[in-house]
């Protein structure tokens, strides 16, 4: 048997990165998985793969800033699968790599419309599915820079903070409330995805140097380091974990 026989997860930012290896690990372990993005083509072709791995997995492209389009997707699931029990709040944008005083405003607010506004909406109408069948766990990716600053990432390092805090808040607020929801947070290190990679290049290679010397394991971490914390969070293993905070970076925040 896998950890999540029977459940129902919606993966946003399924197409690439942690949310692709979420929703492949995910499948494994027995979930029928729901993969939304942005990007059409290659989320349509991360379902096709895991359908022919065996999985059951469908793909939905959705804005997750948009709230019409979260209430369609969870509208849609509940129609389709008759419950939601997981989610995972994937979607995010890096930062720019420029520095408060250079920073367009649009260029600060389109990361938090991203990282925290599609947060906060996922939570809102993720509860109100959740609670039409079981319950379930809501896990929302955050970031070591949720915990620590970075210059020229003070957007994102908003963002992530917000993520954090955000997540703490509706933690509680579904703590004592039938059938229970749990809400978590992820906060993945310097993780070999196509985001950090993009951000190495913006930065140049003296960055990549400084993750190097700064994360005690002395390298990036691997999108199913991630993938396996966010399958434990939404497994009934976890049934006793809400609010917390699961860093997953090498480290890095030990120092």
């Amino acid at each position: 048997m896998g950890r999540l026989d029977g459940k129902v997860a919606l993966i946003t930012g399924g197409a690439s990165g942690l949310g692709k290896t979420t929703g492949q690990l995910m499948a494994k372990e027995g979930a029928t998985v729901v993969l939304s993005d942005l990007q059409e083509v290659e989320g349509t072709a991360v379902s096709k793969q895991i359908k022919e791995n065996g999985g059951h997995c469908f793909f939905i492209k959705q804005d997750t800033t948009s709230e019409e389009g979260w209430q369609d997707i969870c509208d849609s699931i509940l129609e389709n699968h008759g419950h939601l029990d997981i989610l995972l709040n994937g979607a995010g944008v890096g930062s720019s790599a420029v520095e408060i005083e250079d920073m367009d405003f649009s260029t600060w607010r389109s990361c938090l419309s991203v990282n925290l506004d599609g947060v906060f909406l996922g939570c809102k109408y993720g509860i109100r599915a959740m609670r039409k069948g079981n319950g379930g766990s809501i896990i929302n990716i955050s970031s070591i820079l949720g915990f620590a600053g970075l210059a020229t990432a003070t957007n994102y390092c908003a963002s992530k903070g917000g993520v954090r805090l955000l997540t703490k808040a509706a933690a509680l607020e579904c703590a004592r409330k039938t059938p229970l929801v749990r809400v978590n947070s992820i906060h993945p290190g310097f993780i070999d995805t196509p985001m950090v990679a993009g951000a190495i290049q913006r930065r140049g290679p003296e960055f990549r140097n400084y993750i190097e010397e700064n994360v005690p394991l002395g390298e990036l971490g691997e999108p199913n380091d991630i993938a396996e914390g966010v399958v434990y969070l939404a497994s009934d293993g976890a049934k006793f974990v809400t609010g917390t905070e699961l860093t997953i970076d090498g480290g890095f925040l030990a120092r």
